[in-house]
């Protein structure tokens, strides 16, 4: 048993639409145990698309016997150029049959909103003979769920996604049950980690990448790297006790690199440990503008011990408002370690919270130079006990401005989150 998503459209090659269908269904093949190792994504035109069709099922004759999983979006509209099920009912060799019953449910459709069924809506009555309606309650372009030949069954969906993911929901996950899927899931819990680049990470766990169930996967994104340790099992729980002695060792192999797993961010682990000991934090920002306190405040219930920020872009905000020295400035520039220090002492004394975070870098793509180059970034921290630190980044020249002021964000989270949690594994007590 295994499926393949194909999902049609131009508009997807071109990059116009981002492809959220496919990821859906993804992870929806996967809370059913349906295993899924390939993806087409093919413009509108007949002949790329039964090839796409050949392809696929030529993949599953060289797997086994089992029963093939073709998933379509896309297509199905009351254009000339939808043309799934046209092709479909062609490359199967089967004739087109129009459903009355399709027809009534578009003209109602279209009678509660007050207009009238334009003809060209009958194309999306017209479903290869043989084929179930998989009906569509949000829209007016219905699926089917057909199976052809044996060993081979054809979901299709509209490319919309909110109607894609109702009709999944109502109607084909109730079906492939009955095809016997379902009986096992894959269930995941995704380690994260920040600090240790990919391949590190992976040499470490080397030992756990070759495991058949749970099974263990890396990658990254965005500065930060993933552990994804999936399990296949009859159950959710049963699943999760596979998974839990295996993420226990990665976790002691990440060490302080782990934060957290599945939804959990930087920002979170962030608050936790700062719920924990009672302290609160404020923060001043130049080359981030806002980026760091509003990674904070996504956080529901933040006000407890996020208190506020300074976005102090210019110099004359610095000097005012966070008490940064005028002649440092002038000396060191905005870009500098002490004026980091000064940043975060001023934030911290003024909002008085136990820690003051602050940032100040060069996020291009403009303003570097030899001596400062793009991505050069000074963290500064300053907590109750009356110690100020600065940390200096380099997050190199060939990234771009967004994921400069991303990266800078998170260090600066992940720095302030290494101590507290280093404190609290020391035992000691918070300096509030």
């Amino acid at each position: 048993m295994s499926a393949e998503i194909i999902c049609v459209g131009t508009e997807l090659l071109l990059g116009d639409i981002l492809n959220t269908n496919a990821q859906f269904l993804a992870q929806q093949l996967a809370n059913l145990g349906i295993p899924h190792y390939y993806q087409t994504v093919v413009g509108d035109n007949p002949a790329r698309i039964k090839h796409a069709i050949q392809v696929a099922l030529e993949r599953t004759s060289t797997q086994d016997n089992s029963t093939q999983v073709l998933i379509f979006t896309g297509g199905l509209g009351p254009t000339p150029d939808d043309l799934t099920h046209e092709t479909l009912a062609d490359f199967f060799g089967v004739p087109l049959a129009e459903h009355q019953e399709i027809i009534e449910d578009i003209t109602r459709k279209y009678a509660a909103r007050g207009r009238k069924m334009s003809p060209s809506n009958r194309k999306q009555a017209i479903l290869p003979q043989g084929a179930a309606v998989l009906p569509n309650p949000g829209g007016t372009a219905p699926g089917i769920l057909w199976q052809p030949r044996p060993g081979v069954a054809i979901l299709t969906f509209p490319g919309v996604p909110s109607e894609m993911q109702q009709m999944w929901q109502e109607t084909a996950v109730p079906y492939l049950k009955t095809l016997g899927y379902g009986r096992e899931i894959i269930y995941s819990q995704t380690l994260k980690f920040w600090g240790i680049a990919e391949a590190a990470l992976a040499e470490k766990a080397a030992a756990f990448l070759n495991l058949p169930n749970p099974t263990v996967a890396p990658y990254a994104s965005q500065g930060e790297v993933k552990l994804r340790v999936s399990a296949k099992a009859t159950s959710p729980e049963t699943a999760q006790q596979i998974i839990a002695p295996v993420a226990r060792q990665l976790q002691e192999i990440g060490d302080l690199n782990y934060f957290g797993s599945d939804e959990e961010t930087l920002a979170s682990a962030v608050g936790k440990l700062l719920t924990a000991a009672g302290e609160t934090l404020s923060v001043a920002e130049s080359c981030t503008g806002g980026g760091l306190g509003q990674m904070l405040t996504d956080i529901p219930g933040s006000s407890r011990y996020f208190w506020g920020g300074v976005i102090s872009y210019d110099n004359a905000v610095k000097i005012s408002v966070l008490g940064v020295n005028p002649d440092d400035l002038s000396q060191f520039g905005a870009v500098s370690a002490i004026v980091a220090e000064q940043m975060a002492a001023g934030v911290r004394s003024r909002l008085g919270t136990t820690w003051g975070l602050s940032i100040t870098g060069i996020a291009g793509p403009d303003g570097g130079t030899a001596s400062k180059p793009v991505g050069l970034v000074y963290i500064g921290l300053a907590g109750a006990d009356g110690k100020v630190q600065s940390f200096e980044n380099h997050f190199g020249t060939g990234r771009d401005r967004a994921l400069i002021r991303h990266i800078s964000a998170c260090t600066a989270l992940d720095l302030l989150r290494r101590l507290l949690k280093a404190r609290e594994q020391r035992g000691e007590e918070g300096c509030s």
